[in-house]
């Protein structure tokens, strides 16, 4: 009665309050109890009504913050409606039974309460035993209403109760962890694909033992097949209903305990930035809830990275890191612009794939998958390694432990800091330095940590390279421990037998640029003696002057079919060398003769011609290999790389001056260009054109290196795309269709070095696999067209004037044989439907079901999509060094300054040369040699892969990854073309004259590119 009082004070509407539920239970309940009182006589009466109250129960379960989520609170208000329906209904029954119908009273039937609660549990069900029925003529009168009540109750809430307690202890409840096992949580777009390619690459079998179970966090239930994937991985994987963006659900899943978080994106979304703005959201809840977990993030567009910048604790040092799709997807179809099959090798290398090859397949289908097997690790270099130089190091892991040894990881002095150094020219192997290995698998790995040099340097069988308990291996333990640090020398060379090898291995692994083997070709010095060109370099480096690089000659003119020039010119022609007077080679034009392939990209842009017209300069005019000369001069321009030094950078040019028309473009022959056809409408969303040219703009190749890039598309969505573009040196925009053969032709489609293929419309979702329909419609008519067999032909201009000049300039003076068939032009076609790579090869026979990388579009390296990116989430988590040993050689040498720059959204800024900038310019660059001319053309010849590697490592400082080779090895003329990839051949390997040799090459400051050499030699003669 208190109770009633004090809730009627405090209700704000009396009336209302006199005229509910509860009160009227008061009204029932509190008057028999005075009643009672008065006659001493307990009395039930209608007290049973205060069951009533029971649906109360889970307003107050809220108040007090019992019931949080809305399954909970669903679940209590539906087991107390029917508890307190089911027990008032039994205290009727008791009231009635017990009391006998009225007047009379005289057929009562004595019932226990909880025995009408039996009664009434049983009549609610339809079982109706019959043990119990109602006697009373009330009684019954009651059940009949009731009834109509309590079944639609129970057939209600009971299957709804159930529902809800089963879904809650399947994907409910909260994470238990065994003690001592670490998790990690994904989240984001979990769909069967997304799940079942990530889990197959990071419970791969070639891990080594993998003790993390993964914590799926989904707002929706797994469907059927998600759901059969998970209980194939019952013992690993673990699947809870939830939101990311939930506090209480992240508690649950204990992030904050996790080891790192994951955040798949959506490939195939309809808009990538709305999906990369999703997946930011996720990673600022995750670290709001706990700021110091590891998150590893999928993007969809790199300028979406800047905002994770905002995230105050988001932090690359602390393992926080972003894998952008469109980044890397981009920087690896540029990498095959420099090195055909370049991205097929790098992207086998970050999968994890197990091979099996069998006697009935292709022989280039066992090289191939051989290769597959090889993947990317990190071990920690054994002491024996200490004070070796980087090559010392490579060498021996090739020959003795079979491992390539691809970078270090070297720290400051300070060892506060640390880079990674690929190919590095002369750092010495510090104690606990981390390696980057190709291997088959973490066991062989490890090779590299137990190799010790009193143990093994007698073995010749890797597989006995274990784990020794001798005296010299503690040593070395003890010194890579920071211990003995003034015995360093003493015991990295202590042991049986050992002598002071030092001066003799450096002296043997030092690093010489041999010029190539050259034809006698006889020219004119400048006293007017016929000497060789070979000599000439002879006595070049007789008077102390550096060598040519022979990497740069290396390159075969046969591509894709064509055969090889014949002879080669000397490289020091028109480089900015000082040699004496008397060495000097004049630049006569009495001769000419086919230049190499490569050797053509070293041409000056201007020549003087001498000797034969008097000395008049009717010299030839630009060629496309310097386009824009008028408006940009390289030499003369004070900036020539952005602020951070990584890359090439010239002042913004408006995108007007860069469109070419079809006219325009014929009237420019371009050659060793780039061809990039776009397939995009004005509205496409941004795919980041600067990811494709900026890697192909790295500042470790020389400005006359760089190869023209021109884009074939709409130049209205191009123009939104310029403003990142602008600064780029050597761009064209051709304003057509990719489809149009004349436009096609308009670029000379069949001389350039590489024709990329991209789309940046978006998906439909009526039918995903017509999104490839323009990229495969492209490739297939680029492959049925037929060009001239031609050659580039001298053109000079007689007036010497500028008026006839394209936006580009003239025709360059040499142009290499261009491919007859369109079967013949280097292509790399991006898809975004994997089961698509059927249709780009008509000749294949390639079963529909086969997996990307076992394609063969794929492995000639023709062929890209993005779904190979996947794998990079697990080798993240378990190598974050890996992700950016793959960023450094796929982007050019992004860095965090220059991130933080591009973020800023206004593009590259140019920069003064410092000597610190000038010094980001040594580092090593992907390349591509020919065994089938050059100082490496005797391995060609039947020699083998380990006398190769060894040979262009110690002579040339270039560490062999791979072989590109042909096909069809057959000589007859309807042979392919097709070259395939084999990742880090075995060192007794055949090679053949037709291979080419995936490299990565030393930086040569010595082939700096000076225009005016003509006019510099005539000034020096006066």
């Amino acid at each position: 009665m208190v109770y009633f009082f004090i809730r009627f004070i405090a209700a704000s509407d009396k009336l209302w309050f006199m005229l509910e539920m509860y009160s009227f239970v008061d009204y029932f309940t509190i008057p028999p109890s005075f009643v009672s009182i008065y006659l001493d006589r307990t009395w039930i009466g209608l007290r049973f009504l205060r069951a009533l109250r029971l649906m109360s129960v889970p307003d107050i379960l809220q108040y007090l913050n019992v019931l949080k989520t809305s399954s909970s609170i669903r679940l209590a208000q539906l087991c107390s409606i029917f508890i307190a329906v089911w027990l008032t209904g039994a205290g009727i029954i008791h009231l009635l039974e017990n009391s006998g119908d009225p007047l009379e009273f005289e057929n009562a039937q004595p019932l226990s309460y909880w025995t009408c609660v039996y009664f009434l549990i049983v009549t609610m069900s339809t079982v109706g035993y019959g043990d119990v029925y109602c006697h009373t003529v009330f009684g019954r009168t009651f059940l009949v209403f009731f009834l109509l009540v309590g079944l639609a109750i129970f057939a209600s809430c009971i299957p709804e109760i159930i529902d809800l307690v089963g879904t809650r202890s399947k994907y409910g409840g909260t994470l238990k962890n065994e003690r001592g096992r670490r998790h990690i949580v994904v989240c984001g777009h979990i769909t069967y694909e997304s799940v079942s390619h990530f889990l197959k690459d990071f419970l791969h079998e070639d891990r080594e033992d993998v003790d993390v179970e993964v914590v799926f966090l989904h707002r929706k239930p797994p469907d059927l097949e998600l759901e059969g994937l998970f209980k194939r991985h019952f013992t690993t994987v673990e699947f809870f209903q939830g939101s990311i963006m939930s506090p209480i659900d992240l508690q649950r899943v204990k992030v904050h305990e996790a080891d790192a978080c994951l955040v798949l994106a959506n490939k195939y979304c309809q808009d990538p930035d709305a999906e990369d703005a999703a997946n930011i959201m996720r990673v600022i809840s995750i670290k709001n809830y706990s700021d110091d977990i590891r998150v590893i993030i999928q993007l969809m567009q790199y300028h979406n990275k800047a905002y994770l910048l905002n995230i105050p604790s988001w932090d690359w040092k602390r393992g926080d890191d972003v894998i952008c799709l469109a980044e890397l997807k981009l920087g690896f179809i540029a990498q095959s612009c420099l090195a055909p099959g370049f991205s097929t090798m790098m992207a086998n290398l970050f999968a994890m794939r197990s091979y099996k090859t069998s006697p009935d397949m292709q022989a280039w289908q066992n090289d191939y998958l051989c290769g597959t097997g090889c993947e990317m690790y990190t071990e920690t270099l054994s002491p024996s390694f200490v004070a070796m130089t980087f090559p010392q190091a490579s060498e021996l892991c090739f020959s003795k432990l079979k491992l390539l040894l691809l970078a270090i990881e070297v720290k400051n002095e300070e060892r506060t800091d640390s880079k990674i150094a690929i190919n590095p020219k002369a750092t010495k192997i510090q104690p606990n330095t981390q390696g980057f290995f190709i291997a088959q698998s973490a066991d062989e790995v490890k090779r590299a940590w137990y190799y010790c040099k009193a143990c093994h340097d007698d073995i010749k069988d890797e597989t006995l390279i274990k784990k020794c308990k001798c005296k010299n291996y503690i040593g070395n333990l003890l010194q890579a421990s920071g211990f003995m640090k003034n015995f360093m020398p003493l015991v990295a060379e202590s042991g049986p037998g050992s002598e002071d090898k030092s001066d003799i291995e450096t002296e043997l692994y030092q690093v010489t640029y041999t010029p190539p083997e050259l034809p006698k070709r006889l020219l004119n010095n400048s006293r007017g003696d016929k000497i060789p060109v070979r000599d000439g370099l002879a006595n070049q480096n007789s008077s102390g002057q550096p060598l040519v690089n022979a990497a740069k000659t290396l390159a075969t003119a046969k591509k894709n079919g064509g055969r090889p020039a014949d002879a080669l010119t000397s490289p020091s022609q028109g480089y900015n060398r000082s040699v004496p007077q008397q060495d000097r080679l004049t630049e006569d034009n009495t001769y000419s003769y086919h230049l190499s392939y490569e050797v053509k990209k070293l041409m000056p842009t201007s020549r003087s011609s001498g000797g034969g017209n008097g000395g008049t300069n009717n010299g030839l005019t630009v060629g496309i290999a310097d386009d824009q000369a008028k408006d940009f001069d390289f030499e003369k321009t004070e900036m020539k790389y952005d602020s951070t030094g990584m890359f090439h950078w010239c002042p913004a040019r408006s995108l007007e001056d860069c469109i070419l028309d079809r006219n325009q473009a014929a009237m420019t022959v371009l050659n060793g260009h780039v061809v990039v056809c776009l397939f995009a409408d004005p509205d496409s969303p941004l795919i980041g054109l600067r990811n494709l040219v900026m890697p192909l703009r790295a500042s470790n190749f020389h400005y006359h290196e760089l190869k023209h890039v021109v884009i074939v598309g709409s130049v209205d969505y191009i123009r939104r795309e310029w403003k990142m573009l602008q600064n780029l040196p050597k761009i064209s925009v051709l304003n057509g269709s990719p489809l149009s053969r004349a436009d096609l032709r308009a670029v000379n489609v069949n001389l350039c070095d590489m024709c990329v293929i991209l789309s940046a419309k978006v998906p439909s979702n009526d039918d995903p696999t017509l999104a490839d329909k323009e990229a495969i419609l492209a490739s297939l008519n680029i492959k049925a067209m037929t060009f001239d067999d031609t050659i580039g032909v001298l053109n000079q201009n007689p007036s010497g004037g500028g008026d006839t000049l394209s936006p580009l300039g003239s025709p360059i003076v040499l142009q290499r044989r261009g491919s007859v068939y369109g079967a013949n032009v280097p292509m790399i076609t991006e898809l975004i439907n994997d089961s698509n790579v059927q249709f780009l090869d008509q000749d294949d026979d390639d079963d529909p079901d086969t997996e990307l990388y076992l394609t063969q579009p794929f492995a000639c390296g023709t062929a890209f999509a993005v779904s190979v990116l996947d794998s990079l989430m697990s080798t993240t988590y378990f190598n974050q060094n890996a992700l950016t040993l793959i960023r450094s050689l796929i982007t050019g040498g992004a860095t965090p300054e220059l991130e933080l720059i591009l973020a800023e959204g206004a593009g590259l800024r140019g920069g003064y040369s410092t000597p610190e900038t000038l010094a980001n310019r040594d580092r090593c660059q992907v390349g591509q040699i020919s065994l089938y001319d050059g100082p490496l053309g005797q391995f060609g010849e039947g020699g083998k892969y380990g006398d190769l590697f060894c040979a262009a490592l110690r002579n040339y400082g270039m560490l062999c990854i791979g072989l590109y080779r042909f096909r069809d090895t057959s000589s007859s003329c309807d042979a392919s073309s097709k070259r395939y990839v084999i990742t880090n051949p075995p060192d007794d390997f055949t090679l053949l004259p037709t291979d080419q040799v995936f490299v990565l090459m030393q930086f040569d400051p010595g082939l700096e590119y000076k225009p005016n050499r003509g006019d510099m030699t005539k000034e020096d003669n006066s």
